[in-house]
């Protein structure tokens, strides 16, 4: 399987996406997780025609973590204003090279997305469509004989590629990256990995909050 049901009601699906699943249809051709969840409510609930399934955030394809999809128009436009007004509260686990200089920190950047290349890229804040970017991070484990840092990175900001390239940007970038960790090896899993979100529930008005862990990390 490529995804793990964490929980399921009437209004919500909260799913482990695993590493290098398409969220959505790519250019791969790939069978993507939009298209296997609907695969499995239609399976599950022997529904005729076409499924819903509103997608209100996004996972990198190489990473890993938790999702939550709505499963009616109410749920996700309710979930979408939720997300606008930063109330979903998504953190994510991270192995980085090197020691990192502080215990915890909120950085800043601007980002600007090169569509052609698919790549953020830190740039000037006075440069044109440039959009801020924040995040906030705590050191949890360092291991010395391997260089590497375990932090958890609460997002405060939802920017395409934001941790990867706020960390690279910073110097320490992550474990496995293949895009923005130039001393990356071929075939290592990104160490990048959402594992928590909490966030009112749209329809029953109460926190909710999951968690999961990576199993591929190096570090743990």
């Amino acid at each position: 399987m490529k995804y793990k049901i964490i929980d399921e009601d009437n209004h919500l699906l909260v799913v482990e996406k695993l590493p290098n699943v398409p969220v959505q249809k790519d250019s791969s051709n790939d069978l993507d997780l939009s298209t296997m969840l609907k695969q499995y409510l239609k399976h599950k609930y022997n529904k005729p025609g076409n499924i819903y399934l509103g997608m209100v955030h996004r996972l990198d394809r190489p990473v890993g973590g938790l999702m939550v999809f709505a499963k009616t128009s109410k749920a996700a436009s309710r979930l979408s204003e939720i997300i606008r007004n930063k109330q979903f509260v998504k953190k994510y686990l991270a192995v980085v090279e090197g020691k990192m200089k502080e215990e915890s920190k909120t950085i800043d950047h601007y980002l600007i997305k090169d569509k052609e290349t698919n790549i953020s890229k830190i740039v000037s804040s006075s440069e044109k469509e440039a959009k801020k970017a924040s995040l906030s991070y705590q050191v949890l484990k360092y291991d010395a004989k391997r260089n590497l840092s375990l932090i958890e990175v609460n997002l405060l900001t939802g920017r395409h590629h934001q941790i990867r390239v706020q960390l690279a940007g910073i110097r320490h970038p992550i474990y496995g990256d293949q895009k923005y960790n130039n001393n990356s090896q071929k075939g290592i899993q990104i160490h990048l990995y959402a594992s928590e979100i909490e966030f009112l529930h749209p329809v029953k008005r109460k926190n909710v909050k999951f968690t999961c862990l990576p199993e591929h990390f190096i570090i743990k």
